[in-house]
């Protein structure tokens, strides 16, 4: 019998010790065919815009194709779930919004975060406060003093429930001290035509197209969420600078693989992302989008996702926010 023993374990060690070895050999010549990215939002957004980005230097620097597939829906639930149940092998991987933190705390997902390996913080995307130009307002404090006055009568939109426009919103007007009401949206154009003839009252928005309105003096910029003032637009405060000490709610996107991806594949796709994050023409076609380059790893990523979880499950919780 105990002979029998030895004999399975040493069968069962020979297995394991063949499967290790073909797994550490399929990392290491990965990648020696194409690469599938998941765009779980449609062609020609801002995501998929860095993304593809990002991909064509991967598809450069690594010798493959990495290709794009937009898989969009369900607030990207659909593509990011098509994601979580793919191989691990380091053939597909996804890129998410800040909506990867939302999502659970509104519906029934059909994956958790257990279904995936943090690879890479590519860049950052924060919300500037536009508001209408008649609204009688030309600062963040006399926003909130306007607000107060007109308790419930200001609105905000965005671009549909749970949001990073409606969820910054929802946080602000806590933080702030009076009730504003949400308008949900069914994308960013009508919202622009809303607030230009001041049917809604603000929107936290990235800056791309409603900037250009305000240069020209048809809506107000206050401040901007991330902690830090943009570049191009040094005399716009941070809403932290206003008044707000601690308020910083950038979107963000990110790139994650199936859990059970090889290490090694995950850190050589976040080190290559975290040079390429540093390459500036890639800094100046991000910032021409909106996004401000992070280039970041696997354990900042996943510290990212855990604290942005937190934040916004309290402020869906505190509003007593639902997507029915």
């Amino acid at each position: 019998m105990k002979n029998s023993i030895r004999t399975g374990a040493g069968v069962l060690g020979t297995v394991l010790a063949l499967f290790a070895g073909s797994a550490y050999a399929q990392a290491g010549d990965w990648p020696n065919r194409s690469v599938e990215v998941i765009v779980p939002y449609t062609p020609g957004g801002a995501t998929d815009t860095v993304t593809r980005a990002v991909t064509e230097r991967l598809s450069q620097r690594l010798g493959q194709t990495f290709v794009v597939t937009n898989r969009p829906g369900a607030n990207a639930t659909i593509g990011t779930g098509q994601a979580a149940r793919a191989k691990p092998d380091g053939y597909t991987f996804v890129a998410v919004l800040a909506a990867h933190a939302v999502n659970p705390h509104l519906y029934d997902l059909t994956y958790s975060d257990d279904d995936f390996t943090p690879v890479a913080h590519i860049a950052d995307l924060p919300l500037f406060l536009f508001v209408a130009k008649d609204l009688p307002v030309n600062t963040l404090q006399e926003l909130v003093e306007y607000g107060k006055a007109n308790d419930g009568k200001l609105t905000y939109a965005s671009s549909g429930t749970g949001s990073s426009a409606h969820l910054t919103g929802a946080n602000f007007s806590h933080q702030a001290g009076f009730k504003m009401t949400h308008v949900p949206y069914k994308g960013s154009a009508p919202i622009l035509t809303d607030l230009l003839s001041g049917r809604v009252s603000m929107v936290f928005d990235p800056i791309l197209v409603p900037m250009q309105y305000a240069k020209q003096g048809e809506l107000k910029v206050l401040a901007i969420t991330s902690p830090e003032r943009w570049p191009d637009e040094p005399d716009i405060p941070t809403v932290a600078e206003s008044g707000f000490p601690g308020f910083a709610m950038n979107s963000w996107v990110a790139l994650l693989a199936p859990a059970g991806t090889p290490q090694e594949i995950v850190d050589k796709v976040a080190n290559e992302i975290i040079e390429i994050a540093k390459e500036d023409d890639i800094g100046q076609g991000f910032k021409a989008a909106g996004f401000v380059p992070v280039g970041a790893g696997p354990a900042d990523l996943k510290a990212l996702i855990e604290r942005d979880s937190k934040m916004y499950g309290e402020i869906i919780k505190r509003a007593n926010i639902t997507v029915n």
